[in-house]
């Protein structure tokens, strides 16, 4: 339930602050005096889209703050957005003077779509062009599928699977041609590089053999140079070690301390012989191999030939190759048209089986909207229609399914049901779109409705028992509506006035709570204009006696509502 809504620098209001309590709550006021800026205030406040027109001139940034009861089945899904639950649901939205629009939850940044996602769970609002979309299939549709708890997600999950593998399909026939040639191209140059067969690191071992075996006499003389100096030639490394080794030990016994020397000079010693085994070993092993160095300048010239005609560095080849498979593997596939046409026939069957449970769902829900549609028509001046929702087999399966929606309606007693853009009139449309807003909005999770001027074009009676329709639904959940007839807004449960004020030359709006003899003033003013009269007064008191009679069998929605205003 929306318990408090302020305002800031909004178009026309400087700094309001409304708490709102459950129950059925009216806005009324003269013509232009901004009784809707409320409701796009929070429409705002729910992620509607604003722009730098909404900001006060001369402020620098408008501020819309909603506040509501925080509804258990909201929970989970904050925690999973990462904010913080409390005992209340805070919304706030800033746009500045340049349209640079903020947002928070609970006090942490959010973005304006996460405050369209909280916002979609906590008010329905219902505005006066309500009827123009029931001229329009897919808003009928979007409509009735929403009462008739259709499964919309995997029906059209199925449904794009369904055209991926039909466009695969279709891609495959246009191009079968095209991809025969391009099969025969990537199969030889396959062909030619498994010729090769490259190894992963092949190309490095090759290069590393290559100049091992290029340079062997070098490496042989070298070899047994070191091999001489440390071992084997007169005065070589090894044998004057030996000889300081023995000069030292000669003396050792008469100072300790060249005891750490000769350890030192005999571990040297030991090093020198292992190298010089090594090498002996090096050399014993070493081989020039003329016939293998010729056999790795073939291999080398083969990998630097077949990388120049694909233009591709040598050391890719491997990976060249084994995209070339992954991409053969890929057009066999494409090219496969029994495979194809076979995935296509598959998502197709799954797609009408789960159309076929949207069906049944919408041929289930029909005759229920119909007759709790028709049951509201009667009380609202249209006595003897009839109201009626054809589900109509399509020609074609589409996206939505295998069948199309149209609400039908009969004005009067007798005549048969024609398409409702076609036989209603404005009024009737006005009446017939508050029957299944009525109707719906019974259903819905959000524990808030809005009407935002539903009932324009209707009067008398009829605007009695819509605002007797409305107190009925705010016994349940809490309603707001914006409304000019008196019959409405005399069921109100609370009463708020906006008006409009001129000073200095700045427009300001405001916003009062009004009970009493106020609420008579105004309902007379609804009644009668400007010009209040003694008869207009005991008009209105009498409205709202009516309506408080009527309503004393119910339970009190709420207690009085509070506003707090500071200019």
């Amino acid at each position: 339930m929306l318990r408090r809504i302020a305002l800031r620098d909004f178009v026309i209001v400087s700094e309001l602050e409304i708490e709102l309590d459950s129950g059925f709550s009216v806005l009324t006021g003269e013509t232009g005096a901004g009784k809707s800026i409320l409701i796009d205030a929070l429409q705002l406040a729910l992620g509607s889209r604003g722009d730098a027109g909404v900001v006060r001139e001369g402020a620098s940034r408008a501020e819309i703050t909603a506040a509501f009861d925080l509804p258990p089945a909201l929970v989970p899904w904050l925690e999973e957005a990462g904010f913080e639950p409390g005992d209340e649901l805070l919304l706030r939205r800033t746009i500045d003077a340049q349209g640079k629009s903020r947002a928070w939850i609970n006090g942490s940044a959010a973005t304006v779509a996460q405050l369209k996602a909280a916002g979609e769970r906590l008010v329905d609002i219902h505005g006066q062009h309500a009827w123009q979309s029931l001229t329009r299939a897919e808003s009928v549709r979007a409509l009735f599928d929403a009462y008739a708890g259709v499964p919309l997600a995997p029906l059209q999950a199925a449904w794009q699977v369904w055209r991926e593998a039909q466009a695969r399909l279709d891609d495959a026939r246009a191009r079968q041609a095209d991809l025969d040639r391009e099969r025969e191209r990537l199969a030889w140059q396959i062909g030619e590089l498994e010729k090769l067969s490259p190894g992963e690191h092949e190309w490095d071992e090759l290069n590393a053999e290559h100049r091992r075996l290029s340079h062997a006499q070098s490496l042989l003389d070298a070899v047994q140079g070191a091999l001489d100096a440390l071992s084997e030639a007169e005065g070589s490394a090894d044998e004057l070690t030996a000889r300081a080794v023995d000069a030292l030990q000669s003396v050792a016994e008469y100072d300790d301390s060249l005891a750490a020397v000769i350890e030192v000079l005999q571990s040297a010693q030991a090093q020198l012989q292992d190298a010089s085994h090594s090498l002996h070993g090096y050399l014993r092993h070493a081989d020039l191999d003329p016939a293998r160095l010729q056999e790795l300048d073939e291999r080398l010239g083969a990998w630097v030939s077949l990388a120049r005609r694909y233009r591709r560095p040598p050391e890719e080849l491997p990976a060249v190759l084994a995209g070339w498979r992954q991409e053969l593997h890929e057009l066999e596939a494409a090219a496969d048209l029994e495979a194809l046409e076979a995935a296509a026939a598959t998502a197709r069957r799954e797609f009408e089986r789960v159309a076929r449970e949207a069906g049944r769902a919408r041929q289930q829900a029909a005759p229920r909207l119909a007759a709790a549609v028709t049951q509201a028509m009667q009380s609202l001046g249209m006595a003897g229609g009839r109201f009626e929702v054809a589900v109509v087999p399509l020609p074609a399966p589409q996206s939505w399914g295998l069948e199309s929606i149209e609400f039908l309606v009969a004005g009067h007693e007798g005549s048969t049901p024609r398409p409702l853009g076609k036989v209603a009139s404005g009024g009737e449309l006005s009446r017939i779109a508050l029957a299944i807003a009525v109707t719906t909005s019974q259903l819905g999770e959000a524990g808030t409705l809005i009407f935002d001027e539903i009932d324009v074009g209707i009067g008398g009676a009829v605007a009695e028992t819509v605002g007797r329709l409305m107190k009925q639904l705010g016994r349940d959940r809490q309603v707001l509506a914006v409304t000019h007839l008196p019959q409405v807004a005399a069921c109100a449960d609370h009463h708020f006035v906006v008006s409009k004020t001129s000073r200095a030359g700045v427009t300001t709006s405001a916003v009062q709570t009004v009970a009493g003899e106020q609420r008579v003033a105004e309902i007379a003013r609804m009644l009668g204009g400007q010009q209040l009269s003694g008869t207009s007064f005991a008009h209105a008191q009498e409205m709202l006696s009516s309506a408080a009679a009527a309503a004393a069998l119910a339970p009190s929605p709420g207690s009085p509502s509070k506003t707090r205003r500071r200019s």
